[in-house]
């Protein structure tokens, strides 16, 4: 009711205002015809006046039924608009060029081309930010290709992100994506986080009544295994069996990998899959062979009395008339009875697969040959032995009609006895193959004689680099400086470095570090220090840790020699060491690393392993190690111009490469 009146009156008020603008608009009327015309006239101005100023402006504010908001008719701008108002007007005002959009095949060559030069954030841009700045709905072959890039680095937490943000998309989750995915989980450098996803991944599947394929059985068979998981690991296996799957090599090589996982172990679960892997019919390839090298240098036997069962099982079994059908879970995972013997009961083997000599393991047909105990087999060329040696590592390729490559003999380099003549042998023997060698195996070779002091034999590799016309890389200096004892053997490497054009690093400084606190050499480490803060380097845990060894072994022994004040040496050794107290406080300083522990300097230098992928690749790395030219083959020659014969370097006991 309120609201009628107030219209009636708003037009009765308008109304009276029309008449008034009329009224106005009229020539003038003489006063003397009509005086009471010209003071009506003169009443309604006024009044028009009056209403117009005040009442109608308050009306149309106050009682309109059609206005709404605050009192004032005018309300300020906002100096800033929202960004969201920002964004729209962007998205609607820059459209992109016809010309600027590709095809699904010209995004996935952007992507695979940064994904090979492992310009891992280029390629993710590629997806998240170019795409959809030319209005482009990606599909689910280009998430694929970024998620299977990201796996390969083990970048599981943006592998996983992308496989979210496609499942928002709408876009079909496909076997390869779950590949990757478990392929993330494998290769992340956090094995506790990639266990967790894995079993999610899993799960996840089982939900959506996904059955997995064989690429997808493997990957999560690398998955588990590397994750450190073989129970699961085998027991996918068995459901692969189950399922009537096709179990091959790769499997199996998946398998040794997992195996190499379990450091204590390993070697023992190797030997029971190399021989089911025989007894299924699955043929080794040169990869198996390499893996099963692995295990031998980072793996060990485990409990002697659990070994000693798996070893008489793989003999018993090994033969034909007493194959079973497979199983691989209780025998590799399982503890045996405490009961059992730690010697071998070889009287109890059958005679046929008794023989004298060497053990050999690695055949179809193994034997222990006069192997009594494992208590002694701890070394990795203990372990080889086990195998049958060196040489019957390689005829035992050979009679699979395989070819060692040269990683195959880099790694049985790494293996075989400690000496000079087991190297000269391995080296015979690919003269003998002709097999063309890299710098890798070089590398190798010069640590090995590092790590034994014969600093004299790893200087005559260099020369055996020459001959080969191959080049030094950033690793050969690297083990390089593992011989460099004094000051000036250290300096003239640095020299060497820089003039062959190549820059040193702070790995090549941790290694000299550590031969400089070995010979507890004040004034050696004082100048890697200064070397580092010139550099502008930052130190990483091992350089750490080599520096507070070095510090606590100092602190002992200046407490020795402040209780025998008439030690020898006691004056130098003071003096010496306030010299290099001084310098190391200015340089931790410096390093922004004073007053901390060990453990809280540690995470002061630890870099997380994802933050490379975070950031643009930077131009001007060294060729070495441009990740650029990482995609191109190594540089192999053949080394029939070295001579094996003539190669000096210190002799050390038990030289026998078989």
């Amino acid at each position: 009711m309120a609201s009628l009146i107030a219209r009636t009156v708003r037009r009765h008020l308008l109304l009276r205002a029309k008449i008034s603008r009329d009224l106005t608009s009229l020539p003038p009327i003489p006063n003397r015809l009509f005086p009471t015309v010209r003071l009506v006239h003169t009443s309604f101005a006024a009044f028009n006046r009056t209403i117009r100023d005040d009442d109608i402006s308050l009306l149309e504010a106050k009682q309109d039924p059609d206005t709404f908001g605050t009192l004032s008719p005018s309300v300020p701008e906002p100096d800033r608009l929202d960004e969201g108002d920002l964004r729209e007007e962007n998205f609607l005002q820059n459209l992109p060029a016809r010309s600027q959009k590709l095809s699904t095949k010209q995004y996935a060559d952007l992507i695979k081309g940064h994904l090979k030069n492992r310009r891992v954030k280029e390629a993710i841009d590629v997806l998240e930010v170019r795409m959809k700045e030319d209005r482009v709905k990606p599909v689910n072959y280009l998430f694929n290709l970024v998620i299977g890039g990201c796996a390969r680095v083990g970048y599981s937490k943006k592998a996983f992100q992308l496989y979210n943000k496609m499942k928002q998309h709408g876009l079909k989750v496909t076997g390869g994506t779950y590949t990757s995915l478990f392929n993330a989980c494998a290769n992340t450098p956090f094995v506790g986080g990639g266990l967790e996803k894995a079993n999610r991944l899993r799960e996840i599947m089982i939900e959506k009544g996904y059955e997995p394929n064989e690429s997808n059985y493997n990957a999560m068979i690398k998955a588990y295994g590397r994750c450190a998981d073989l129970k699961t690991a085998f027991a996918l296996v068995d459901e692969m069996q189950a399922k009537q799957l096709n179990i091959n090599t790769d499997t199996f090589n998946f398998l040794l990998q997992a195996c190499i996982s379990d450091a204590e172990f390993g070697f023992r679960h190797a030997l029971l899959v190399w021989h089911k892997m025989y007894r299924m019919r699955a043929v080794p390839d040169v990869y198996s062979f390499n893996l099963l090298l692995r295990s031998v240098r980072d793996c060990g036997l485990g409990d002697l009395d659990a070994t000693t069962q798996v070893i008489e099982q793989i003999l018993t079994q090994s033969q034909p008339k007493l194959a079973q059908k497979e199983s691989f879970q209780p025998a590799l995972i399982e503890e045996s009875s405490p009961d059992t013997p730690k010697e071998l009961q070889i009287t109890q083997q059958r005679d046929e697969i008794i023989q004298e000599g060497t053990p050999n393991l690695l055949s179809r047909r193994p034997h222990l040959g006069s192997l009594v105990s494992l208590g002694q087999v701890t070394e990795p060329q203990d372990r080889l032995l086990l195998l049958g040696g060196a040489s019957n590592f390689l005829e035992e390729m050979l009679k699979l009609n395989l070819q060692p490559d040269i990683k195959t003999m880099t790694e049985l380099l790494d293996v075989v006895p400690p000496t000079t003549v087991a190297e000269k042998q391995v080296l015979s023997t690919i003269r003998r193959l002709g097999i063309r060698c890299d710098i890798d195996f070089f590398n190798i070779l010069i640590k090995k004689r590092s790590m034994r002091f014969d600093y004299e034999g790893a200087r005559e590799v260099l020369t055996m680099i020459r001959t080969a016309r191959l080049e030094p890389d950033i690793v050969t200096y690297g083990v390089l400086a593992l011989g460099c004892r004094t000051q000036d053997e250290a300096r003239a490497l640095l020299k060497e470095m820089e003039e062959a054009g190549a820059r040193v690093n702070i790995q090549i400084l941790g290694a000299m570090l550590r031969q400089g606190t070995a010979m507890k050499n004040f004034r050696y480490v004082t100048e890697i220090l200064k070397i580092v803060k010139q550099e502008r380097f930052k130190p990483n845990e091992k350089f750490l840790e080599h520096l507070d060894a070095f510090n606590r072994q100092c602190e002992k022994m200046d407490k020795k020699y402040d209780k025998n004040a008439r030690r020898a040496g006691r004056e130098e050794f003071k003096l010496e060491y306030n010299r290099y107290k001084l310098k190391l406080d200015h340089w931790m300083d410096h390093m922004g690393l004073k007053g901390l522990k060990l453990d809280d300097a540690r995470g002061v230098v630890r870099e997380h392993p994802w933050e490379q992928f975070k950031q643009s690749q930077a131009d001007g790395f060294e060729d070495t190690k441009n990740p650029k030219l990482r995609h191109k083959r190594k540089k192999q020659h053949s080394i029939r111009k070295v001579q094996v014969d003539e190669l000096g370097g210190g002799e050390q006991s038990g030289g026998r490469l078989e």
